[in-house]
């Protein structure tokens, strides 16, 4: 539970029709195996304690009497058990029959939840057993006299964990144009739970799945779907138990159908709270009343996958569409601002990912305005860290691109401002570099002045969020097509466009790019290699990609990150170096925030973004302290 992770159990078990002793029995039994494998909240299925397919046996008083027995012993059982658990019964209330979920925790039945929309077509004919428990606001009589409170609004709170906020709904309740899960979700439960009994038909599993994952999205929320499954009566209908856990929009577990069992994973009720803080629609109404529970503040072991890239699609088929709507979208807003200004382009080409990333979305953008590519102005500018690799690799890019190839030696321009400002050339400082840097962005200037042209800025979300890029060097341009879009996306664009491009040349040119060490090539090389290569100085940039998402697009702590980076990344990196280079990420993302708030103008492509009139705005001069003494401790 430490950090808002809840380890949280879908449960179907094999049952019997009508047979609540052994269904009880089968439900303590998954109870207990479900906190054993370290669940706080488990949920079962639809009238699972007499099985959903009884029809005209809920008549029946002798049935209904040994369901309220089973809830009795199945509270009690709860009373060894740190967790709360729902399921599902039929029960008698103010002489109607509801379809109920009895919500139990520490030997207590905390509140019955009744079912709202209650099906009377197809197959399903529960109106002809049960009342609707929508207006529903009671107390109910247990077996040992005792009162618990009957409503549709009511959300269950962990006192330990207050973000921990559960609300209930029954089946047919999510399928229906105004599902209570809506209101819910609005008077603040985190968390939606759905006791069902779902048939299954052909093609019905993948639309139960996208139902549950697209309200989990819906709503910021997670959302448990515990199905009936085998035991359920196949007289007309067969049930699967599929059972799924969402959570924000990700599927994060789903049972295989045709089985009973448990599954279970991790909902992070944090990365919930702090999406819907971020959301200001996200308006929330104060209609329910709010039940309180206990559980023990534990670790939380996680089994669900922490992807290790973020920003990355894992499967390559996403991964390509994904590559092709980001480069429109880079190209689209480089067109438009191109159309608007009546401008021609200037881009730097240094032989490395970031510009070579920005030229070919240059030339995009100049194909979808019909404009020839010659008004591409590809300017190459050695200097003193140039290597014949990267020299080339800039070369031959341009002329398979068709720009304009203009080369500015920048070696004797330098080395005069050296002997102006009194700089040693010998001494390798920051001064050394940085004069290269805005050497460079004084002739891109200068040229897009003389071509009627805009400079296109290279620079990536990853080198911007860490200050690796000098100040009104290569900082700053007129459009910067780069400026959200992370190192870690960057390499899979240039890939996809070397695999889609067609023309062999630019294909092993890109390729070669890939290849290349990151380096801003500004010291000398060593033996005509790369000397300087960004990632011994500042760390991987695939730790810092995933540092920066979890921080910038989810608010989470730096222990947190901590946590999750050391499960994302084991047996690549040890945790002593992950939790290296998170310092030196926290640190430079609060110091190197000045470069950030006079960023140019660019188009953002995904969920994260640093420009200062959108998505990060974030004084210059704040403090890291609070950050880099949890890290410390």
């Amino acid at each position: 539970m430490r950090q808002g992770f809840v380890k949280a159990a879908v449960a179907t078990p094999k049952i019997r029709v009508a047979d609540t002793e052994y269904n009880g029995q089968q439900i303590r039994q998954q109870m207990r195996e479900s906190v054993t494998k370290g669940a706080k909240l488990v949920v079962f299925p639809e009238l699972c304690i007499t099985g959903y397919t009884c029809q005209d046996l809920f008549f029946q008083e002798t049935l209904l009497r040994g369901a309220a027995e089973e809830l009795m012993k199945i509270a009690a059982e709860s009373g060894e058990l740190d967790a709360i658990f729902f399921v599902g019964l039929p029960y008698e209330i103010g002489g109607k029959l509801y379809n109920v979920a009895a919500v139990i925790s520490h030997g207590k039945v905390l509140g019955m939840v009744p079912k709202s929309f209650i099906p009377n077509y197809n197959e399903f004919y529960e109106a002809r057993h049960f009342a609707s428990g929508a207006e529903l606001c009671t107390e109910a009589y247990l077996p040992d006299g005792s009162r618990v409170p009957v409503d549709t609004d009511m959300i269950f709170t962990c006192r330990q964990l207050p973000k921990l906020k559960i609300a209930v709904e029954i089946c047919e309740d999510l399928w229906v144009p105004n599902p209570p899960s809506i209101s819910h979700a609005l008077a603040g439960a985190d968390v939606i739970v759905n006791l069902s009994a779902s048939n299954e038909i052909t093609g019905k599993e993948s639309y139960r799945r996208e139902l549950v994952v697209g309200q989990s999205a819906r709503l910021i929320c997670a959302y448990l779907y515990a199905s009936a499954g085998d035991g359920e009566s196949t007289q007309d209908l067969v049930f699967s138990g599929h059972n799924l856990i969402a959570e924000n929009g990700r599927l994060l577990a789903q049972s295989r159908r045709f089985t009973y069992g448990i599954t279970d994973s991790e909902i992070d009720v944090e990365r919930i709270t702090e999406e819907r803080r971020r959301m200001t629609t996200f308006v929330g109404e104060d209609t329910h009343s709010e039940i309180e529970f206990d559980l023990k503040v534990e670790e939380t072991e996680l089994t669900r996958y922490i992807n290790p890239a973020p920003f990355v699609p894992g499967i390559k088929e996403e991964r390509d569409k994904r590559c092709d709507e980001i480069l429109m979208i880079q190209a689209k807003g480089l067109a438009k601002r191109l159309e608007h200004t009546g401008a021609n382009a200037v881009v730097g080409i240094s032989g490395g990912l970031d510009s070579t990333l920005a030229i070919l979305v240059t030339a995009r953008a100049f194909d979808l305005l019909g404009r020839d590519r010659k008004g591409i102005t590809a300017v190459t500018m050695p200097g003193f860290g140039t290597t014949d690799r990267t020299y080339d690799n800039a070369v031959n890019l341009i002329h398979c691109l068709g720009a304009e190839f203009v080369e500015v030696d920048i070696k004797n321009a330098v080395n005069v401002h050296f002997s102006d400002i009194g700089q040693d050339p010998s001494v390798h400082d920051v001064t050394y570099e940085n004069s290269q840097a805005r050497e460079r962005t004084q002739i891109l200037m200068d040229i897009a002045n003389k071509n009627n042209a805009l400079v296109i800025g290279t620079g990536d979300l990853s080198e911007l969020a860490l200050g690796w890029a000098t100040y009104n060097g290569d900082h700053m341009s007129m459009y910067a097509v780069n400026a959200s879009v992370p190192k870690t996306l960057v390499r899979h664009l240039v890939r996809y466009y070397a695999d889609t491009c067609g023309e062999d040349l630019l294909k092993k040119t890109l390729l070669d790019v890939l290849d290349t060490p990151v380096s801003p090539e500004l010291l000398p090389p060593e033996n005509g290699q790369i000397s300087q290569k960004t990632e011994d100085l500042v760390g991987p940039y695939e730790l810092h990609d995933f540092f920066l998402y979890h921080m910038l697009r989810l608010g989470f702590s730096p222990a947190k990150i901590y946590r999750l980076a050391k499960i994302a990344f084991k047996g690549v990196y040890e945790e002593a170096f992950i939790l290296k280079w998170l310092k030196t990420f926290c640190r430079r993302y609060f110091a190197q925030q000045f470069k950030r708030s006079c960023l140019p103008d660019g188009p953002k492509v995904g969920s994260a973004a640093v420009s200062p009139r959108g998505d990060l705005r974030m004084p210059s001069d704040a403090s890291c302290a609070l950050w880099m003494k949890e890290l410390e401790e």
